[in-house]
């Protein structure tokens, strides 16, 4: 039920933190993968370390630019026989040593709006528009879009210190969760199923004080590990999930039930 061996799963951004963990995952269970990024070399790289892990050529990069359709659609034709799609590519603000969120809603720039909205949201666009026009074509097809928990709630900016979570980062997550109802309905009767992954907070060595913090908005009492996604990446792209359609899974410690 789980095995992915019949699948080519196209992943944007997949090079990027969790990207190359739902890579791996898929080729645990036999899948092919397409590393679908707008770094190239990052792609490569990403690439040959999950074939070297795995003792496989299933895995391929590929150059893409997920707000230009041209783009996506000169990707498709390396890989014509991909029949999942994960829009995994987006504008992400993290908390880190010497980064800064730049999230402060009196002050935001019109360009800095439209420039992280683009990401997430013309490339979620476009690609679904590109794959489901391919998949109806081919009988069938299924899309994942990685939406958030935050695209569910709002953020608790007091976790952020003088900072603050953007704006952006929230509407294109809740626009991803209400595109994924929309296609789901749209083209059921064309065989394509679109549902919505919502990861909770990705534990990736933050400021213990950032992690303390958000750890308490958790009943479970801690961030998320990049591989506890894993298991619902298989479940989505495989005919485990062939009655589940436009849903939203939510993981995310039980954050979002407080």
């Amino acid at each position: 039920m789980f095995d992915l061996s019949d699948k080519t799963v196209f992943i944007t951004g997949g090079a990027g933190l969790l990207g190359n963990v739902y890579a791996d995952a898929i080729l645990e269970y036999g899948g092919t993968v397409v590393i679908a990024d707008c770094i190239l070399g990052a792609a490569k790289k990403t690439t040959e370390i999950l074939n070297k892990k795995h003792n496989t050529n299933k895995c391929h990069a590929v150059y893409v630019d997920v707000t230009n359709k041209d783009s996506i659609e000169d990707a498709i034709n390396f890989f014509p026989n991909v029949n999942v799609l994960i829009n995994n590519a987006a504008y992400n603000p993290s908390v880190g040593a010497n980064k800064k969120l730049n999230g402060h809603f009196e002050t935001m720039t019109l360009e800095q709006w439209r420039s992280e909205i683009t990401i997430a949201l013309d490339g979620t666009f476009l690609c679904s528009q590109v794959f489901c026009n391919k998949f109806a074509k081919d009988g069938g097809g299924t899309i994942i879009n990685i939406s958030s928990d935050l695209g569910v709630i709002a953020p608790d900016q007091r976790i952020y210190s003088d900072d603050k979570k953007p704006i952006t980062y929230s509407a294109s997550k809740f626009g991803i969760i209400g595109m994924t109802k929309y296609l789901a309905t749209y083209f059921a009767s064309q065989n394509i199923r679109v549902n919505c992954l919502s990861p909770g907070g990705v534990y990736t060595d933050q400021p213990k004080d950032f992690v303390d913090r958000l750890s308490n908005l958790i009943p479970m009492g801690r961030m998320a590990q990049k591989n506890e996604y894993k298991g619902a990446i298989v479940f989505l792209c495989s005919d485990a999930s062939s009655y589940m359609n436009g849903s939203n899974l939510i993981i995310d410690g039980g954050r979002t039930v407080w």
